[in-house]
């Protein structure tokens, strides 16, 4: 089921979410919601608050990458870029010898607007799976900016608050409209009353 996705100005975007204490079925409907959600959005990534639920979960998603990918590591797809990943109480240590890449970066609770984002390179994420398996990886690259913003989600930043602070006060009307619903999205949003 797709899910609408809450818009800037909505609370639950800037509250610290709970973690995830049990498997069950409600959890892996919203997983499976999640996945299709950011999907019909065309995200690479989703976290739960943006739908409304405060818990430490985000999705991602870089299989529309993949060719790209595989062009920067010699013709091979990563395996994070083969299906759909899920992301329960992640733990991230950014790696200090990373170089700072600046990249655009969108977000689905903020439609029709892009700004450059300074982020380290790579990182260390321990998670459990949809399955409540535990991994630790090291990564970098696009599943490295993916994970940062998912992650900033979980505890209620948004990446605008990376940008200076004169930055923030120039976008401050297409902001404050986003909150008011004014912008439009190729999928259904949810705005504060």
């Amino acid at each position: 089921m797709v899910l609408p996705i809450y818009a800037y100005g909505q609370p639950i975007l800037r509250q610290r979410a709970a973690e995830v204490e049990a498997d069950g079925p409600e959890l892996q409907a919203l997983i499976d919601d999640m996945i299709e959600t950011m999907g019909v959005a065309r995200g690479a990534g989703l976290a739960a608050p943006q739908v409304g639920q405060s818990l430490r979960l985000f999705v991602a998603d870089l299989t529309s990458y993949a060719d790209d990918l595989a062009d920067d590591n010699d013709g091979v797809v990563p395996d994070y870029a083969r299906e759909p990943l899920v992301f329960i109480n992640p733990e991230i240590t950014l790696d200090e010898d990373a170089p700072e890449v600046d990249v655009e970066e969108g977000c689905l609770s903020i439609p029709d607007l892009r700004e450059t984002v300074w982020r380290p390179d790579a990182l260390r994420i321990r998670f459990l799976d949809r399955h409540f398996v535990a991994h630790e990886w090291p990564v970098a690259g696009p599943l490295a900016r993916v994970i940062q913003h998912e992650a900033d989600h979980l505890d209620g930043v948004l990446y605008v608050d990376h940008l200076s602070p004169l930055r923030r006060k120039l976008l401050g009307r297409r902001l404050k409209a986003i909150a008011r619903g004014d912008v439009e999205a190729d999928y259904p949003l949810a705005f504060a009353e």
